[in-house]
This record gives C-alpha cells, sequence and structure tokens, in this order.
C-alpha cells in the first residue's frame, strides 16, 4: 500500500486502528467513490472496527491516481442511501 507522509506520519499517530487494515478491498470495490474539487478520491466500504467488532463505514482519501492513501478513518455521517 502506498501513502502519504502526512498519512503516516499525522494521521496513524492520531487514529492508529487502521494500521493493521488492508485499502485493498476498499479501493477495488467501494460501496461509492466520489471525486473531491481538489482531484483526491474517496472511498467508502462497511468494515468492522476493531476496537469494539461493530460495524462501521470506513472512508478512505487517496490522491488522483485512486492507489495513494493520504487519509482513513470511520465516518459517522455516511449514508447508503444518499449519493
Amino acid at each position: 500500500m502506498n501513502a502519504t507522509r502526512c498519512y503516516q506520519e499525522q494521521v496513524l499517530r492520531k487514529r492508529p486502528y487502521p494500521v493493521g487494515m488492508t485499502f485493498d478491498a476498499i479501493l477495488a470495490a467501494p460501496l461509492r467513490p466520489t471525486v473531491q474539487p481538489d482531484g483526491r478520491i474517496r472511498h467508502w466500504d462497511r468494515v468492522t472496527d476493531p476496537r469494539d467488532g461493530r460495524g462501521r463505514a470506513l472512508r478512505v482519501v487517496t490522491l488522483d491516481d485512486g492507489e495513494t492513501v493520504h487519509n482513513a478513518f470511520f465516518d459517522r455521517g455516511f449514508r447508503e442511501d444518499i449519493p
């Protein structure tokens, strides 16, 4: 997995829970991909939260190449029924 320096130094320090997760499946077949105005791509999928075992929506933000992870977090505001 490719990751930005920001992800490696800042995101993982604040939110260590995505460390063991593999984003390959999410990037290959997300529930919904969305391109941001700056060209980055948001990918959402349902995953099991390793902290409590509950299913949650994980948002993985990549650079415009669609492969380099820039951010990842559980998105409490995600709704599958809203495009």
